[in-house]
């Protein structure tokens, strides 16, 4: 069965968020909200920081948008804490931590790499109703960009709130749309 058009597995796990205490999120806090799972394979790494910075400097944006962001690692909550103190770049980042030492959401999204207990490099954004509405994976040294994840999550929430539209290749905001119809076969 493909993860895409799946249904958020319950899980807990504790997060840490600069600026408060450490604190449980489950999958029934996600209920009713746009979620990014952003998994990446440790802390104190080297792609990691820049890819986490990226996504930092949407943040804002993604919340304005009724998105809330999830960085997702194997390591501890305690570890995330120790990283934010230490870094410059992960220091300022506002956004919740999630502690997955015991696996549970690595393999709920079927990202957990068995031989080395580190999730891989990979980002799956959760519609309101729980279901898995895209998903990437990248290689260890392929970092992502948090502008295209803004462009797909636009899109997505264009379609949930436009049935019967889809967006095409490239779409960007208030673009032209396509309502598949026969009318529209072979003449794309």
């Amino acid at each position: 069965m493909g993860i895409i058009g799946s249904t958020l597995t319950p899980f807990t796990a504790t997060a840490f968020q600069k600026g408060k205490d450490f604190f449980t999120v489950t999958d029934a806090d996600l209920a009713g909200k746009w979620s990014v799972f952003f998994f990446y394979p440790a802390d104190f790494t080297f792609v990691c920081p820049t890819e986490l910075e990226d996504m930092g400097e949407k943040y804002a944006q993604l919340q304005s948008m009724g998105v809330e962001v999830y960085a997702v690692s194997t390591d501890t909550h305690f570890s995330h804490k120790a990283w934010s103190d230490t870094s410059d770049k992960i220091g300022k980042l506002t956004f919740p931590f999630l502690g997955d030492q015991n696996h549970v959401l690595s393999n709920n999204f079927g990202v957990l790499r068995q031989d080395s207990g580190l999730a891989d490099r990979a980002t799956f954004v959760v519609d309101p109703d729980g279901v898995i509405q895209i998903m990437e994976i990248t290689c260890e040294g392929v970092g992502r960009n948090a502008n295209e994840l803004t462009r797909k999550i636009k899109a997505a929430q264009y379609v949930r709130a436009n049935p019967g539209q889809v967006c095409p290749a490239a779409w960007e905001e208030g673009s032209d749309t396509l309502a598949p119809s026969l009318d529209l076969v072979g003449k794309i």
